[in-house]
């Protein structure tokens, strides 16, 4: 089984000031079997999902887990969690007859479980006690403790100090996940575990080691007189001569000796940060592993990335993602990272943003369902940012990428600190991928803005003229209706397509009335022989068939450089020439929470 859905009413930032209407949940986040990751920046909710879970399930560690006055969202007096699990095997089901109910999938009728925890306030404002219910109506049933056992879940917390909870100490880490496993469970007939019995024997020899009254050949003392005697004599004048001290490693009880138990790596010390924390994951996920057992298997894991490099994170999603092919295993993660989300398939991607959720698998985006595979072969580190970013800028060239934060800057926006990303698609072939951020459902609007940024093969006659574009013809008539076909497509959206209406960038930036003497400069720099005659040389640069003459790149950078150093530059942002690329960046960053 698999939780396949979870509601929230009022929970920290999830909430409204409007009437309590359990007919509109403030959040439904959908999950699927297997990796889940939900990804966002700070402050935009990941945290609050997990906790919810965690609060309705508990976790395997035996962590104190309660209601706080600040899970309620701002003044509330009222919050619900809902969680709905999905795909019960009979094994599982059995558990849960009493509270179990019908959905159907597929005109097929499937066991569905629903948890329902409903927590309130007194008057005075403090939080009642609560039991968790299940059912399918609004109210449901207490579960008893042996259903709730089945429902636990094992969860990593964010700041994990892995060298600290895998030492030996009381309530260590370690101890509370080595309780949990039958291993340290009671047999049947209530022995006493070889545990224990081991422990006694060791602790009995320990004690009478401090008792030996023998002197030996190396001290003229024996170990009682050096030791135990002399804190007795003191003992006994501080408190009576009837007490005796004991030394001894303390109860024989299964709990008392796990905490007496570290974990480290054979033949390795002074293990690093990123070393400890893998091993203190590996650790935790232990109850995944467990045989014959018939609850859930879920591991929520917060940050994955911390203290870990990039090449562990990824090391850690390719075993993530192995596991993901069992079924009976489901994986709920947050990060910031991304690495992480270069790596894993789009439908486990989940953004949070605006106190809502966006899965962005099939069926939930405008993308087409064959380009998933595309896209998802072609996102990298670099593009996967654009999944965190406020504000996107999708460009097709290296050239756009370099000039346009140095633009952005001259008109007074900063690009970095309104968090906009710019991608490089490198191609016009991958520029519809923006449809990643129009949903499938038109209730749900992702407020992201982006920009796509693109030329056109409208090259000038020989008298500078461009050809008007309804007569246009071949591949600049192609590319054309493509590129007004695609910005139909995103009336009313959040994304807006900003085309360069004479040839290229090159040619934008040479006949800019702001930028064409900077430009020249560059472009003589780079290519110290150009305009030996007249401007008419520069065209054949440009050409297609001599695009590789020209080092696009390098005069691209030496032009940006030239842009920033500049004192006197004022960019008119009504100049015809580079318009599109002033209108893209005001576009992307005018993201409003």
């Amino acid at each position: 089984m698999y939780i396949s859905e979870l509601k929230l009413w009022n929970f920290r930032k999830y909430g409204s000031n409007e009437s309590f209407d359990l007919n509109n949940p403030d959040l439904i986040v959908p999950f699927t079997k297997g990796l889940n990751v939900l990804i966002g920046e700070n402050d935009s909710g990941k945290s609050a999902i997990l906790d919810a879970i965690k609060l309705a399930l508990k976790t395997h560690a035996y962590e104190w887990i309660k209601v706080e006055n600040e899970d309620f969202y701002f003044n509330e007096n009222r919050l619900r969690i809902e969680i709905e699990f999905k795909d019960l095997k009979d094994n599982e089901a059995k558990n849960f007859i009493e509270w179990l109910g019908w959905a159907k999938e597929n005109g097929i009728d499937i066991p569905v479980l629903r948890l329902i925890y409903d927590v309130s306030k007194d008057k005075d404002g403090k939080v009642l006690p609560t039991d968790i219910k299940a059912g399918m109506d609004d109210i449901g049933y207490p579960l008893n403790a042996e259903a709730r056992d089945y429902l636990k879940c094992t969860y990593l917390k964010a700041l994990r100090d892995a060298n600290s909870d895998l030492t030996s100490k009381k309530n260590s880490r370690l101890s509370q996940i080595l309780q949990e496993h039958k291993l340290f469970k009671k047999g049947k007939n209530n022995e006493e575990h070889i545990f224990v019995e081991k422990f006694k024997k060791i602790n009995e020899e320990i004690e009478n080691w401090f008792k030996d009254d023998k002197a030996t050949d190396d001290l003229s003392k024996s170990n009682k007189e050096e030791i135990k005697d002399k804190i007795d004599e003191f003992l006994k004048k501080f408190i009576d001569n009837k007490y005796e001290s004991i030394f001894s490693l303390g109860k024989a009880e299964i709990k008392n000796i796990l905490e007496k138990i570290s974990l480290g790596i054979e033949k390795e010390t002074n293990l690093g940060l990123g070393t400890m924390n893998r091993l203190y994951m590996s650790a935790e996920l232990l109850h995944l592993k467990k045989e014959n057992w018939d609850g859930l298997r879920l591991c929520m894991i917060e940050e994955l990335e911390a203290h870990l490099h990039p090449q562990a994170q990824m090391k850690i999603i390719d075993a993530l993602k192995e596991k993901e092919g069992e079924e009976t295993i489901q994986y709920i993660l947050t990060t910031h990272s991304p690495n992480i989300a270069s790596k894993v398939s789009l439908k486990s991607l989940i953004i949070c943003k605006d106190n809502k959720v966006f899965p962005m698998g099939e069926g939930k985006t405008k993308l087409d369902s064959k380009d998933y595979v595309y896209l998802e072969r072609f996102l990298d580190v670099t593009k996967s940012n654009l999944f965190f970013a406020k504000g996107v800028i999708i460009v097709e060239g290296w050239s756009e990428e370099i000039l346009i934060p140095a633009i952005a800057r001259k008109i007074g926006y900063e690009l970095t600190e309104k968090e906009v990303s710019i991608v490089n698609v490198a191609s016009i072939a991958y520029l519809h991928f923006a449809k990643i951020f129009l949903r499938e459902d038109k209730e749900e609007k992702m407020k992201i803005p982006v920009s796509i940024v693109t030329d056109l093969d409208n090259r000038p006659e020989k008298d500078g003229s461009f050809i008007a574009f309804d007569k246009l013809e071949g591949k600049a008539k192609t590319k054309y209706d493509n590129l007004k076909k695609q910005k139909e497509d995103y009336k009313s959206t959040n994304i807006k397509l900003e085309l360069a209406e004479q040839w290229t960038l090159e040619w934008c930036l040479y006949n800019s009335a702001n930028l064409s003497a900077l430009f020249k400069e560059s472009l003589k720099n780079v290519h110290p022989t150009i305009f030996k005659s007249s401007f008419d040389d520069f065209i054949p640069m440009l050409k297609k068939e001599k695009t590789t003459n020209l080092e696009k790149v390098k005069i691209a950078t030496d032009l940006a450089e030239k842009i920033e150093k500049s004192t006197t530059l004022v960019i008119d942002e009504k100049d015809i020439h580079i318009k599109y690329l002033v209108d893209a960046i005001k576009h992307a960053c005018s993201y409003e929470n």
